[in-house]
């Protein structure tokens, strides 16, 4: 048995009969993680990466993070001034988006913009959408970024929600990008918000929550 990477629990391996895929299904705080024997390698992750084209030119696309920004970063815009963008990909709509919102966003992503300019500085806002789940070590990024937000700032993740049902679970198409590699629901969050003195202050019951860091 492998320990949860969220929260060290022993975890209970869970087979895809379909694609023969072992995952690794927590049940203390619910995260499920893909095998490592079963990872893409570095190159192929890229290469799948800039299949993407997510750009101002998808108009879908722009529509999602539009109102992502109206439901979650209007309403505590009055407190946010200096966001980061982690994860961004190639097109930087989000960032884009919010400085039109007059919030300053800087980029950071592993492929399109690997220098960390976070290192030195804090932050009103952290986003993260769409990255969480290819993370080998969700738990640690997350306490990287934490230390880069201000006490009473926020932290945004998308990642889709995963359902509870082993059978659901495997007939689910998140699980079909070969990029996909650790999958989280609200009891998940809920660990996470206990463990590292979060505050959560809103989801949609699908892919997107919105944490607060609490004052010391």
């Amino acid at each position: 048995m492998k320990k949860c990477k969220i929260c060290s629990s022993f975890a209970t391996a869970i087979t895809d009969t379909k694609t023969k895929k072992i995952y690794h299904k927590c049940s203390r705080c619910s995260y499920i993680f893909l095998d490592e024997a079963f990872y893409v390698d570095e190159a192929k992750e890229k290469k799948h990466y800039d299949k993407h084209h997510n750009t101002f030119e998808s108009l879908g696309y722009v529509k999602m993070f539009e109102d992502l920004i109206e439901e979650f970063v209007t309403p505590y815009i009055d407190s946010v001034e200096r966001a980061l963008d982690f994860g961004c990909g190639e097109g930087e709509v989000l960032p884009i988006l919010l400085e039109r919102s007059r919030i300053e966003c800087d980029r950071y992503d592993i492929f399109y913009f690997p220098q960390k300019v976070y290192e030195s500085k804090e932050y009103d806002l952290v986003l993260s959408t769409e990255v969480f789940e290819h993370l080998t070590n969700p738990l640690e990024v997350l306490k990287e970024l934490l230390l880069h937000i201000r006490e009473g700032g926020y932290i945004l993740l998308m990642s889709a929600f995963h359902p509870d049902n082993d059978d659901e679970f495997f007939k689910w198409w998140y699980i079909r990008d070969i990029t996909h590699i650790g999958f989280f629901n609200i009891a998940t969050f809920e660990y996470l918000a206990g463990e590292l003195n979060l505050e959560i202050i809103k989801h949609n019951f699908k892919n997107i929550i919105l944490f607060k860091k609490r004052e010391v």
